[in-house]
């Protein structure tokens, strides 16, 4: 089978909702080498709007489909500003591979819903797009997500070496690479999420750099135990999580008011280190290597937590692996639109929960 041109550019804006990470991909060398990433901030108010359509609005569906188009007029600039940096012409690229926007995860209902619009998307950029990719899997009765963990082992596996690939976005997800077995990986919890939202109502702030404002902090361990009770985190994998789960009115129901706010920042960074560790022991089996990738690992705060935490373990950015830690999302769904092109499946069945391999995604032709 001939394969498709080797060139492809993957979006991915996650449940963060701070903006679009590009990459431009060249899958004609393996490992596949990134020529050129871009990063786009969101509007506040494509941010505000997104954040709204997590929960039922009045006449959501016009909102949605309007959100849709302002995503798709977003992604198409950020691929522009891309090939630009890249000196790269749309007409050399095999397609965009678009996560698009989630503001719905429900595979217990059989969907999960990402705002995007693909056809607008490849008439305004005149590249052939591939969008859609949980679709197919939750049709096979997979959760959907994550998806990430098939082009985790493709890149970082080590044929002696047990790693574990942590990717801290919005939500936490691990891959379990260990030589010779199966591939393993699953949503252990809020990332990023929580702690943001948090910084953002208290100080007006987006994040907290380096975990400084909750290193203030300190940890209430009876806030802590009462949000690690929490059934999701005792659920056997498949499972996959989003902001359904965890948002600031879960976060409330578990709160007096007493509190200082920088001792539930502090707790809330100890829960995402506890979420993440628990999950890796207790499902990875001690791995030797643990590389995070995603806006976590620039949290020096929670990088120093998940090292405490598996103290018999190296802690260290998927920079070393020669992947940019906060490319590694879009990374993958170049990879997945690449398998789409070439008719190869991009699910891992073992970690979804599908019933098989697919063929994922949906292909929007230039």
């Amino acid at each position: 089978m001939a394969l498709a041109p080797s060139l492809v550019i993957g979006l991915m804006s996650g449940t963060s909702l701070d903006g679009i990470d590009a990459a431009l991909v060249d899958f004609s060398q393996k490992p596949p080498q990134t020529l050129a990433t871009f990063w786009q901030p969101y509007a506040p108010e494509v941010r505000g709007q997104a954040l709204l359509l997590h929960g039922t609005q009045h006449n959501e569906i016009h909102l949605a489909a309007r959100l849709a188009n302002t995503l798709a007029r977003s992604y198409a600039e950020a691929v522009g500003r891309l090939l630009g940096k890249a000196g790269v012409d749309a007409s050399q690229v095999a397609a965009i591979g678009c996560h698009g926007q989630t503001i719905r995860h429900q595979p217990s209902a059989g969907y999960s819903v990402q705002l995007n619009n693909p056809a607008l998307l490849a008439e305004l950029t005149g590249i052939p797009v591939v969008a859609d990719f949980r679709s197919r899997d939750i049709a096979a009765g997979g959760q959907g997500a994550p998806l990430v963990p098939a082009f985790h082992a493709a890149v970082f596996g080590d044929t002696t070496r047990h790693r574990v690939i942590l990717n801290i976005g919005g939500i936490a997800n691990l891959t379990n690479l260990k030589p010779a077995e199966p591939v393993g990986g699953f949503d252990c919890g809020p990332g990023n999420l929580l702690m943001d939202a948090w910084i953002e109502r208290h100080k007006g702030l987006p994040y907290d750099e380096s975990g400084e404002w909750g290193a203030t902090g300190q940890v209430l361990s009876d806030l802590l135990d009462s949000l690690l009770a929490d059934s999701f985190f005792a659920a056997s994998p498949p499972k996959s999580c989003g902001r359904e789960e965890f948002n600031l009115p879960w976060l409330e129901q578990q709160l007096s008011g007493s509190e200082r706010p920088e001792d539930v920042q502090a707790t809330l960074l100890e829960l995402t280190a506890r979420a993440a560790s628990g999950a890796i022991a207790r499902w990875c089996d001690a791995p030797d290597e643990l590389y995070v990738c995603g806006g976590g690992a620039h949290n020096r705060k929670l990088m120093a937590r998940l090292q405490h935490l598996a103290a018999n373990c190296r802690v260290a950015s998927t920079d070393l692996l020669g992947q940019g830690a906060d490319w590694v999302e879009a990374l993958a769904f170049a990879w997945l639109a690449w398998r789409t092109l070439n008719n190869l499946p991009g699910n891992l069945a073992e970690v979804t929960g599908a019933r098989g391999p697919r063929i994922l995604g949906a292909i929007y032709p230039r």
